[in-house]
């Protein structure tokens, strides 16, 4: 327990706060701080926080103190609204159940196969995460059953319900006993939230977090003047001017949010498009490049990031300005995380002079324009210095990551510092390595075992 400072008026077990000293956290947050002593005394709450405050390893700690590990029946059930944020939310709490032995957590996703999912609810499951249409129809089916549920969790409730689930997610808490514990989490509180609350919780305890000026992020805005024809071309311009190591680029349509990361690939610049048309496994990929430095721009729908936590972000351009300012506040938000500043391009037309007012007012800021060159460069590139690597291998084959860097390293001969971060899947492990080793240890591995067997590998474009 080295450095865990226990700022609770609780007690929590010894396992648990080594296992957080571990994992390198000093202190609770205040949404930590404030929101578990409600939680593990039953209370019904309803929270208020920015993203990123950590709001679920409070709600973790809660639902795995009151987990019955020898049951195997769905204990504690977590909604979100996206895949990436319900996997975000299931890593997290399967790395804080590492105090306690043998807890199942799973994920229950659309745009996922359902037959694996059903397989592996028939194994049992100790918590259940996953969006509100993919959970109903396991409900439906009979192959979800939430008769023994303890705590339920609506996480980020405010977009669950702007992308319009309330009436699936009305079905599945009917499905839940009366007698249960619901925490609602929200960044925005509008009045949908107070009404849901008051229909699905008990006397709920309102905790809201107001963010400090030490726990604001430090983004400094600033404007670029456009037309619609030139956009794409101020938006290169932006990017050149800004030459960000990770940006995140927002467009409010899908196929708009593709268009544009075709645009910039096209002229040398690392980009790839997250939507809601990709299918899963694509999700997955595109989320592994960019987290892993293999990519320098995402172009994303706000629905799409909403789960995305890329602390490395220095960047957010915003290519189609919001009309909803709540909407642009979360989007900056993505960048100026862990204390480090962040930059925010907002490209604006002359229709957008309202919104350049509403942001104004919102951050108290006059409207900083920068003049941009805006004649394309073509000797202008922005590559990623990492190459992602896929192993055709995964957890259910029992491939750790352990494996992975033994290969690396004492088998192919790379340096520590040439391999960056390894992501492992079900089915599939990516793993980020040096641009300049990606093509020598593909060809390496393919004579090279790897728990006794070679398994296929390829570079990811």
């Amino acid at each position: 327990m080295a450095n865990f400072s226990h700022n609770l008026d609780i007690q929590l077990p010894t396992k648990l706060m080594s296992l957080l000293s571990d994992l390198g956290f000093e202190s609770f947050t205040p949404i930590q701080a404030k929101t578990l002593p409600s939680i593990l005394s039953d209370k019904d709450i309803l929270a208020q926080a920015q993203t990123g405050s950590g709001k679920t390893l409070a709600f973790a700690i809660g639902m795995l103190l009151k987990i019955n590990p020898r049951y195997f029946g769905v204990q504690g059930l977590v909604m979100c609204p996206t895949r990436e944020l319900a996997d975000q939310v299931c890593k997290e709490i399967r790395r804080t159940a590492r105090f306690l032995d043998n807890i199942k957590v799973l994920s229950l996703c659309g745009g996922m196969p359902f037959g694996p999912q059903i397989g592996s609810l028939e194994h049992g499951a100790h918590i259940v995460v996953g969006t509100p249409g993919r959970l109903l129809e396991h409900v439906r089916k009979g192959t979800l059953k939430l008769d023994s549920l303890n705590t339920l969790v609506l996480d980020e409730a405010d977009r669950m319900l702007d992308m319009g689930f309330v009436d699936s997610i009305r079905t599945l808490v009917e499905s839940t006993p009366k007698k249960r514990q619901t925490l609602m989490f929200s960044a925005t509180y509008p009045d949908s939230i107070s009404d849901i609350s008051s229909e699905f919780q008990y006397q709920a305890e309102t905790i809201k977090i107001e963010a400090t000026e030490e726990s604001k992020p430090d983004i400094e805005q600033f404007f670029v003047k456009s037309n619609k024809d030139d956009k794409p071309y101020s938006l290169m311009s932006a990017i050149r001017h800004q030459n960000p190591e990770q940006a995140i680029v927002f467009c409010n349509t899908k196929i708009e949010c593709q268009t544009i990361a075709d645009f910039l690939d096209d002229h040398k610049i690392s980009a790839k498009a997250i939507h809601g048309d990709l299918e899963q496994r694509d999700r997955d990929q595109v989320l592994v490049q960019f987290s892993n430095a293999s990519c320098r721009i995402l172009v994303a729908t706000d629905v799409a990031a909403r789960g995305i936590d890329v602390k490395e972000v220095d960047t957010v351009i915003n290519y189609d300005t919001t009309r909803d300012i709540d909407v642009h506040t979360h989007r900056i938000g993505r960048t100026g995380r862990a204390g480090n500043k962040g930059v925010a391009i907002n490209l604006v037309t002359d229709k957008d002079t309202y919104k350049v007012r509403d942001i104004e007012e919102r951050f108290s800021i006059q409207a900083n324009y920068l003049e941009l060159d805006p004649a394309y460069d073509p000797e202008f590139r922005l590559v990623p210095s990492m190459t992602t690597i896929c192993f055709d291998a995964g957890r259910k084959d029992k491939l750790r990551p352990g494996d992975i860097v033994g290969a690396l390293t004492a088998g192919v001969g790379l340096a520590k510092d040439e391999v960056g971060k390894i992501n492992v899947f079900d089915r599939r492990a990516y793993v980020a390595i040096a641009n300049k080793q990606a093509k020598y240890v593909v060809n390496e591995l393919e004579t090279k075992k790897i728990k006794g067997r070679i398994i296929k590998v390829r570079i990811m474009r």
